[in-house]
């Protein structure tokens, strides 16, 4: 055997061919022995070189025709000995319609819908297989059922996003459906709600969605010869505003955070106010948005004071509070479809400040300088009517006593 590149015997007694030619044909046998001999030889075993499939004729990458017409796609082989070639559609479940001919070409008549997808020919014989691949095209139809759903829960929205399927050669549009999960609904089938998609588009931002609410998600494709079938279904369950600093459960879908908390957030007491004072977040992967300024007063629930403070600002007045009170505040940072969990609380207690207007208590008041300008100008119209009344009736009288006047005055009479 050293003589023969590529051939070794195994530690077990098998011999090792690393390269089948001419020379490995004829018969072996095999004789086993240690040092009280051997019993003698195997039986003879005949090696044979045989060529495993290869192939002779190709089918084409892809295949376009109309629905109810005729394809034949081409596949032959060689080999010895002579493989057998079938066919099966990728995905397919059962029993394929598609007939294949005398010289193992793929026929599909008529052509119908199910038949669009991925075809795979295979040749096989005894010494190996070899799978070759092509794709077939059905115009002419509805449009297929999309594919690879996702959704990423948002805060009090979520993003739905697909990968289109084959639209039967025509041009398609895509709606968005969604109805929320009820544990007991009042009726046997709850509504779903769609939404069109802008032409080209392949993800929608549905919002104004409940918190901590299950919803189902499915997408659906229309072009003009009608609508193809629903994707399939994605539960999701939207975001809230977060009530807590400790970090909530994982939810069932992950979703990746790049956002940072603002950091370092302080509160100072000034003759106008309350002025809050922080640094932004340390990371953000997109370019930050706004904050959200959320508050609590005497240990109870978190309100949100005002959601649209600039995302280049870096402190904020609070014009006043009420008296001898307990205020805790928070910020939260917006950037993109994303929200940080919430900044370090401060503390502020009124308990001996002078009491000033309160715009998150009486919000429809007016401020002090409006008011006091409102009450001034009421009492200037209202003592220019008085005068302007008095005024009048002192007109009146007199205008009424020179006509008395000339009624008693005796006429004068002149003579010639």
């Amino acid at each position: 055997l050293s003589q023969l590149p590529g051939w070794s015997v195994r530690p077990d007694g098998s011999i090792v061919i690393a390269t089948g030619n001419d020379d490995a044909l004829g018969l072996y046998r095999c004789t086993p022995y240690n040092s009280y001999g051997t019993a003698g030889e195997s039986r003879p075993t005949r090696v044979l070189l045989k060529d495993p499939p290869t192939f002779t004729v190709r089918p084409k990458e892809e295949y376009f025709q109309e629905v109810g017409r005729e394809l034949v796609i081409p596949c032959a082989a060689r080999g010895d000995p002579p493989p057998t070639v079938t066919w099966v559609k990728v995905g397919s479940v059962g029993k394929s319609s598609a007939q294949v001919d005398g010289n193992s070409s793929l026929v599909l008549h008529p052509l119908i819908k199910e038949q669009h997808g991925v075809w795979e020919c295979t040749a096989t014989n005894q010494v190996a297989s070899v799978t070759t691949a092509t794709s077939v095209h059905v115009l002419g139809t509805s449009p297929h059922a999309v594919t690879n759903v996702s959704v990423l829960p948002l805060l009090l929205a979520a993003n739905i996003s697909w990968e289109p399927g084959f639209d039967g050669g025509y041009f398609q549009r895509f709606s968005v459906w969604y109805t929320p999960v009820v544990r007991y609904p009042p009726r046997a089938h709850h509504d779903w709600v769609s939404l069109s998609v802008p032409v080209g588009a392949q993800h929608l931002l549905v919002e104004n969605l409940q918190p901590d609410t299950s919803y189902q998600f499915s997408v659906l494709a229309q072009n003009k010869l009608g609508s193809g079938p629903f994707s399939q279904i994605v539960t999701s369950v939207p975001r809230g505003f977060p009530v807590t600093t400790v970090p909530p459960e994982p939810p069932a879908m992950t979703v990746h955070v790049f956002l940072s908390p603002p950091r370092a957030l302080t509160a100072n007491e000034t003759v106008r106010g309350v002025v809050l004072r922080w640094d932004p977040p340390a990371r953000a992967s997109v370019a930050l948005s706004g904050y959200a300024l959320e508050l609590r007063q005497d240990k109870g629930g978190w309100e949100v004071l005002e959601r649209s403070i600039p995302g280049t600002d870096t402190q904020v007045l609070v014009p006043g509070l009420i008296k001898d009170a307990f205020y805790e505040f928070r910020l939260v940072a917006f950037a993109g479809s994303y929200i940080s969990d919430p900044s370090n609380t401060v503390n502020v207690s009124t308990a001996g400040m002078e009491v000033y207007p309160s715009r998150t208590q009486l919000p429809e008041l007016l401020p002090q300088p409006v008011l006091a300008g409102v009450i001034g100008g009421i009492c200037f119209l209202s003592v220019a009517v008085i005068f302007s009344t008095m005024a009048a009736c002192i007109m009146n009288r007199r205008r009424a006593a020179r006509v008395r006047k000339r009624r008693q005055d005796p006429p004068l009479v002149f003579s010639p």
